[in-house]
């Protein structure tokens, strides 16, 4: 059984790194729809801004608790993230507030887990309800705007790969939540496979919408993403095969890590060019920013799970 100090730490470092995701999920979704589909606009504004509130109270608990490592790896926030948001927020119109970023920039960690403190393991129990609810909901309408897509009754300008991507993510995020609700202590071996089937498959795809969202005449990033997309994809199916024990997975884990280091150098080399204009593309900048992050925690997990091989 997970200890209380250990149930505090890990809440709120996956809700450091997931609440964020989830609230550009939902920004995404908002800027890609038509003025047509009005109602999805705002519905996708209203999980954005309860995805804000989750994520300024999950700071407001994080100070001094999580691991320094967590702040350290640019998977909370990145040194891009800050001009990210201002540059989306002008080319949108829409107001992200800038001062959530600010104030994990000031976030402490801490190595030492906290102990004998069941009001702050009460209030992180109740946040883990408020994601779960939330997520679930966000999930549910996901869903229904694919299903739209898909058969040609809503217009978006991301892709339904894109969005069956995001609605995957949610689903992870929950399913991660609940086992923490419930203090399940973490198999390391069975997350190792979980993780790498799940991260692999999404660097693929990432890949290829950066690839798909660039300009015709940016040949260079173009074979660099299709060529990202192809290793993963071939890391997506070794993780599989490792699941299935025909390899090993300690294989699948350094070939992953060195994958995700470059990739990772290409979305941050990419996230500068796009913040400063040096990138042709309909990329807006804080989806390079938010692939990013998702590449550095991954990165985090590699080395986590390389270091226990």
């Amino acid at each position: 059984m997970l200890s209380s100090s250990e149930f505090i730490r890990q809440s709120l470092e996956l809700h450091l790194f997931f609440a964020r995701i989830m609230k550009e999920h939902s920004f995404f979704l908002q800027v890609g729809f038509t003025p047509k589909d009005a109602n999805y606009i705002q519905q996708a504004n209203n999980f954005r801004i309860g995805f804000d509130r989750l994520l300024a109270d999950a700071i407001s608990l994080s100070n001094g608790v999580v691991s320094p490592s967590v702040l350290q790896y640019g998977e909370v926030i990145t040194t891009f993230t800050l001009r990210a948001e201002m540059a989306s927020a002008y080319f949108t119109g829409v107001n992200i507030p800038i001062d959530l970023t600010k104030s994990e920039a000031g976030l402490m960690g801490s190595n030492t887990l906290i102990t004998g403190n069941p009001m702050l393991e009460q209030r992180v129990s109740m946040l883990n309800l408020r994601a779960m609810g939330l997520v679930t909901a966000l999930a549910q309408f996901k869903t229904m705007i694919l299903s739209g897509v898909i058969s040609c009754r809503i217009f978006t300008s991301n892709y339904p790969l894109l969005i069956d991507h995001i609605l995957r993510e949610a689903k992870f995020y929950f399913q991660i939540i609940r086992r923490l609700q419930s203090r399940d202590e973490i198999n390391l071996e069975r997350d190792m496979y979980e993780q790498e089937s799940f991260w692999n498959r999404i660097m693929s795809e990432h890949s290829k919408f950066i690839r798909g969202l660039l300009d015709p005449t940016e040949n260079e990033l173009i074979n660099a993403a299709s060529n990202f997309g192809n290793e993963f994809d071939k890391l997506t199916s070794e993780s599989k095969e490792a699941m299935d024990k025909t390899i090993p997975i300690s294989k699948v884990t350094d070939d992953s890590l060195k994958a995700t280091i470059e990739i990772a150098k290409f979305k941050s080399q990419g996230t500068q060019g796009l913040i400063e204009c040096k990138i042709k593309s309909i990329i807006i900048p804080l989806l390079g920013d938010h692939t990013l992050r998702e590449a550095n925690h991954y990165l985090r997990l590699l080395k986590i799970f390389s270091n226990n091989i």
